[in-house]
């Protein structure tokens, strides 16, 4: 049996979708490609985000009126078991883009198996890697 696959979108599970959108849609680049209600902007409860091919699913973690005044430190940690790995052909432009958006991130290296790589962290603590065979 042949299984057809034509993409992959991870969901990830967000403290504070405002956050998240002014961190993917404002500093990275995504677009808002469909969403649970328009109306909600910049707080839905779900997202799918897009820039070139690549997509991204957001939803809250929290039903409305059920989020806590701070995320919860277990949960957080948690996310550090989870990375999203990028094709970024300029890793350099990519790092000097997120440094000139204000994010804190450190310059590209050269990993042992000959991947430049630029790692940054979004607001929920999700790994993120901007990479490129170097």
């Amino acid at each position: 049996m042949e299984t057809r696959i034509e993409g992959m979108t991870p969901l990830l599970q967000v403290f504070d979708m405002a956050a998240s959108l002014d961190f993917y849609c404002g500093a990275l680049g995504f677009e808002v490609f469909e969403t649970d209600d328009e109306s909600k902007a910049p707080n839905y409860d779900w997202v799918w985000l897009r820039l070139g091919r690549s997509e991204l699913m957001l939803n809250t973690a929290y039903e409305s009126g059920e989020r806590p005044e701070t995320p919860d430190p277990a949960r957080v940690a948690a996310h550090a078991d989870t990375a999203l790995f990028f094709g970024a052909p300029d890793v350099d432009a990519v790092y000097r883009h997120l440094r000139g958006e204000g994010i804190d991130v450190k310059e590209p290296v050269i990993a042992p198996y000959g991947m430049k790589q630029l790692f940054v962290k979004d607001p929920d603590g999700y790994d993120l890697c901007f990479q490129w065979k170097a």
